[in-house]
């Protein structure tokens, strides 16, 4: 089956509190002033969807170990705030649709937690599967509820290792984890 990337997706994250990229074709195009944050946010996201490592060198565009995952969830005045990432991908052929994504809750000053998912029973996250409690509250889904939601219409783990192999299992069948490694 052969995959497309059709949207990614934000929830309190950085500057979005709730926000989706859509591609077309697999593609897209971020325009923006200087310092708008289109390296950021692309830098952020992506080495983080597509294997859960969330070492401030990984999130940094500039490579630097000064950006940590908690400074994307709490800013100012805020102490605790769970986010969630997402990336949907598009079969035409066999139209279906597959999402990968991650939960993290971050409270100041102790070590953030991390869960990843992926919902492959063709539900779509904003449509008929929603990151929130209520779908008009917006507060984030906690780490079991996510789970609980989920059910059998996808995959929950709790830790970035599995959470990498999940992805490689589903999106690029590498015959092992460090190839997969190699790739990103």
């Amino acid at each position: 089956m052969r995959y497309k990337v059709n949207r990614i997706g934000f929830v309190n994250f950085w500057l979005y509190d709730e926000e989706d990229f859509y591609f077309y074709d697999g593609k897209l195009l971020l325009r923006g002033t200087n310092g708008s944050g289109k390296t950021v946010t692309m830098q952020s996201f992506f080495p983080l969807i597509f294997d859960g490592n969330k070492s401030p060198e990984r999130l940094d565009p500039f490579g630097s170990r000064d950006r940590k995952i908690e400074d994307y969830l709490l800013s100012d005045g805020v102490n605790e705030n769970t986010g969630y990432l997402y990336m949907e991908f598009y079969s035409k052929e066999d139209n279906k649709y597959l999402t990968i994504g991650i939960g993290l809750k971050a409270i100041r000053n102790r070590p953030t937690d991390f869960w990843g998912f992926s919902i492959t029973d063709n539900r779509r996250i904003g449509e008929d599967f929603i990151l929130f409690k209520e779908r008009n509250l917006r507060i984030p889904l906690t780490k079991k509820e996510l789970q609980t939601r989920i059910g059998s219409g996808g995959d929950f783990v709790d830790n970035g290792k599995e959470y990498k192999k999940m992805v490689n299992k589903l999106l690029f069948g590498y015959p092992n984890i460090d190839l997969y490694s190699e790739f990103i």
